[in-house]
């Protein structure tokens, strides 16, 4: 374990999280050997997880149809299922939670997708989930959209862990930390204790480079000036976003604003990198792991970037190393005729579909559960 290329990130200061939840990884005791072996120290879920989890597998069956025989229907059952996975998983990870004096080992549970531009109902689930999880270590997904955004400095006011979801853009970063911010200094000024709450920010990584990667190729089979800077560009938008994103991240949580906020037990709301499984097959498929390595950030991967990363990671801090050259890479986009803040708009809106389409394809299928035969199933 002592060579484990997984256990050697914490090391460097990052926190390796899974981007995945199923009932048999945490029964079966899977959960608890990454967590003893690979040193894993959270756990993330989204709509399109579980949704892939329930399609996927008959372990939930029984309990779909006790509780559709018991009167619930769609969302209420997925609720219910959901959040029992989400405690086990929690009760899981406690004893990390606990020795890490809650910096780590929190499993996440997203509100529902098609409340992401409905500030009031997303606050609303937002606490309904929270109450009923009834864990401390666990952190409520709220959409980065700006009707998200005054959901996320209410929640953290009232103390209620957030992993800040579906995040593409630098300046909506910025707006995502000044939510943050907002919220633990109305809970200071309530004379409410922010020892223990708890956030991330959640920066999609390797969907930036599927979007604009298409646009590069076309540039490069141009040729002339502009494929010259196509090429330096290709595959690397997204890691230049992240190392900037970053940068903000330093220089927000070093600022005396946050270090006023920090003497009253404020912690910082470190940066997550989501969506670092590789998208193109060209691409290392640990690429979006080892290009943001960096002392107090998280990497949330599925299970198969997890696998690769222990077989041949190469663990090093590179997330602050060439700077000027990813600012370079992101402000020579124009000469491009990309647009990265209309680009990562576009990015949000299909975020947000990518995660109601899988849901109302669970709620279709919990419908269709609920009233299957059980022989039909074996």
């Amino acid at each position: 374990m002592k060579n484990n290329p997984l256990r050697q990130l914490g090391t460097l200061g990052q926190s390796i999280w899974l981007d995945y939840i199923r009932r048999d990884l945490i029964a079966g005791g899977e959960l608890r050997r990454l967590i003893e072996e690979d040193g894993l120290r959270g756990m993330t879920s989204n709509p399109s997880i579980f949704e892939k989890a329930i399609v996927d597998s008959r372990e939930y069956n029984d309990d779909i149809r006790a509780m559709a025989a018991a009167g619930k229907v769609g969302a209420a059952i997925y609720e219910a299922l959901s959040q029992h996975d989400v405690q086990s998983a929690a009760d899981e990870f406690r004893p990390l939670y606990d020795r890490s004096e809650g910096k780590d080992g929190y499993v996440s549970l997203e509100v529902n997708p098609h409340l992401a531009h409905d500030t009031e109902g997303t606050l609303a689930q937002a606490r309904s989930l929270w109450a009923a999880l009834d864990r401390p270590n666990v952190m409520i997904k709220v959409p980065a959209t700006a009707e998200g955004l005054p959901v996320i400095l209410q929640l953290i006011s009232e103390g209620i862990n957030v992993n800040v979801t579906l995040l593409f853009g630098l300046s909506r970063y910025r707006q995502v930390v000044e939510a943050y911010l907002g919220g633990i200094e109305a809970r200071v000024l309530q004379g409410e204790s922010v020892t223990h709450v708890a956030s991330v920010a959640s920066f999609f990584v390797s969907r930036i480079d599927a979007l604009l990667d298409p646009l590069l190729d076309k540039a490069i089979l141009q040729g002339g000036k502009q494929a010259s800077v196509a090429k330096k560009a290709r595959g690397q938008i997204a890691i230049a976003s992240a190392k900037m994103a970053y940068r903000v991240y330093k220089e927000i949580f070093d600022s005396h604003q946050f270090k006023k906020l920090a003497t009253q037990g404020a912690r910082p709301q470190r940066l997550l990198w989501a969506s670092t499984s590789t998208k193109d097959p060209d691409y290392n498929d640990v690429k979006y792991v080892e290009a943001l390595i960096g002392s107090e950030t998280v990497n949330t991967a599925p299970l198969t970037t997890i696998d690769a990363y222990r077989d041949h990671g190469e663990p090093k801090a590179r997330l602050e190393e060439d700077l000027s050259g990813a600012r370079q890479i992101l402000e020579r986009l124009p000469e491009l005729g990309i647009d990265i803040d209309k680009a990562t708009d576009q990015l949000e809106e299909e975020g947000v579909e990518k995660f109601v389409g899988p849901f109302d394809k669970l709620m279709a299928t919990v419908a269709k559960r609920s009233v299957r035969p059980a022989a039909s199933e074996s």
